[in-house]
């Protein structure tokens, strides 16, 4: 009968260590994995090669990327989810993690941020847009009209001017039956006040509706004339100082996409957005308009300044606009005076 064989004790112990190795390694490499990136989906409207897509969403992701080391990765998107009066909702009830959207498209939602929109204010995109920025930081963000989602970041476009068909805007007379293309909101009530027919078409039907004679023209920051091709259609631009009016955009993120980010990055987040993409939104903006009155120029188009008479006229004219949102703002509790002397001040002061 054969003797049972056994594994020498130190052969089995030999085992045993070259298990424990193993477990050991694959621990170490679990732990010493990249954890994977965050993602984040912006809903967005425009297409890619707009300005705010182009030259402000897509360096602010990239600024994000970088600052967190790769943990947050954020995505335009390049189909809209909805409406762009539907922005807001969309990052607020998770359909996206953020969306950018315009104040104005939702009347009646956003009352104090429309202080930015006022008539005058300044010639700088990035000087308003900064402003705006401070001014809904220290006195604005009690009121918490962007209720519901996590607000990144505001700022505003160039100063909206005059573009027309057939002549430029030299006296008050020279409004008085034109019928100016509009998107609503302010522009729908300066139209109104200058004694303007307003037709109210959306951006993107500008080029029908003035190619048609439908509008003789309409009041557009300078960067969309070029944008919507209507370079050759507008061929007279009556600039405004400090512009007749001007669009104010949030950018804002879903609450539950901001809780599931670390404490850590959160800060990183902010660090670059508020009023450092404040500042990187009016500086594109501004360079866009110059690149657009660069076209104007090359194509033939006559820029003229409004002289001091008209100007004086006009601020007589859409003063109503000022005291209304003065009006609507102290009653929602905020010393209206204040915040608007505030974004005055900041705009002077960037």
């Amino acid at each position: 009968m054969m003797a049972r064989r056994t594994w020498p004790q130190d052969y089995s112990a030999l085992l045993c260590a070259r298990f424990l190795v193993c477990v050991l390694s694959a621990l170490i490499v679990e732990a010493c994995a990249e954890p994977s990136a965050t993602k984040l989906r912006v809903a967005s409207w425009l297409p890619p090669s707009h300005v705010l897509v182009r030259d402000i969403l897509v360096p602010w992701a990239e600024r994000v990327r970088v600052a967190t080391d790769g943990r947050v990765e954020i995505e335009v998107m390049s189909a809209p989810l909805g409406q762009p009066s539907a922005s807001f909702d969309i990052a607020r009830d998770g359909l996206a993690d953020i969306a950018y959207g315009v104040h104005t498209y939702t009347p009646g939602r956003f009352v104090l941020s429309e202080v930015a929109e006022l008539p005058f204010l300044s010639d700088s995109s990035e000087a308003l847009s900064v402003a705006f920025w401070r001014v809904q930081d220290e006195h604005l963000s009690e009121a918490n009209e962007h209720r519901g989602v996590r607000l990144l970041g505001v700022w505003t476009h160039g100063p909206s001017h005059i573009f027309t068909r057939e002549g430029p805007i030299r006296t008050m007379a020279d409004f008085e039956g034109l019928k100016m293309r509009v998107g609503g909101g302010l522009a729908s009530d300066i139209a109104e006040a200058l004694g303007t027919v307003s037709v109210a078409t959306p951006a993107t039907k500008a080029y029908e509706t003035l190619a048609n004679g439908v509008a003789d023209g309409l009041f557009f920051p300078a960067e969309s004339v070029p944008f919507f091709n209507l370079t050759k259609l507008l061929p007279h631009a009556t600039l405004v100082p400090g512009g007749l009016f001007n669009a104010s955009f949030f950018l804002v993120m879903n609450q539950e996409s901001w809780n599931a980010l670390s404490s850590a990055d959160q800060n990183i987040l902010m660090e670059v957005s508020g009023e450092s993409l404040a500042r990187l939104a009016g500086k594109a903006w501004d360079a866009e308009d110059e690149r657009a009155f660069d076209a104007m120029r090359a194509s033939g188009a006559h820029l003229e300044i409004v002289d001091d008479d008209l100007l004086t006229e006009l601020r007589e004219r859409l003063t109503f606009l000022e005291e209304r949102w003065l009006d609507e703002a102290n009653e929602r509790g905020i010393d209206a005076e204040a915040v608007l002397e505030a974004l005055r001040q900041e705009i002077a002061e960037p």
